[in-house]
């Protein structure tokens, strides 16, 4: 790692509380080391990464499965609504949680 991180202790120590987190020194100073060793790697990275290379979120490229929206055998009302607690007007019944009216 090079001599001067990129990220100090003090910034870390500045997330830390904002986060609420409790870090000793010897924490913060072990994380702002470690940020600097990965700041480095990925501009490595970046230095080994030509013009012509598309910036990509995944190396396999990914696609959804899709199947068609066919509709199938479906309840009746009166099916979906024989096993409920309480129903009405064709409704599941539920009880108010929020005392809205």
């Amino acid at each position: 790692m090079s001599e001067e991180s990129a990220i100090t202790s003090d910034q870390i120590a500045h997330l830390a509380q904002l986060s609420r987190i409790a870090m000793s020194d010897e924490e913060l100073t072990g994380l702002a080391d470690d940020l600097g060793t990965i700041i480095e790697a990925v501009a490595q990275v970046k230095e080994a990464v030509g013009e012509d290379t598309p910036a990509t979120s995944h190396p396999i490229p990914l696609t959804n499965v899709l199947r068609p929206d066919v509709v199938g055998p479906v309840l009746t009302p009166e099916q979906a609504l024989s096993g409920a607690p309480a129903q009405e007007d064709s409704k599941f019944l539920v009880p108010q949680i929020l005392g809205e009216d």
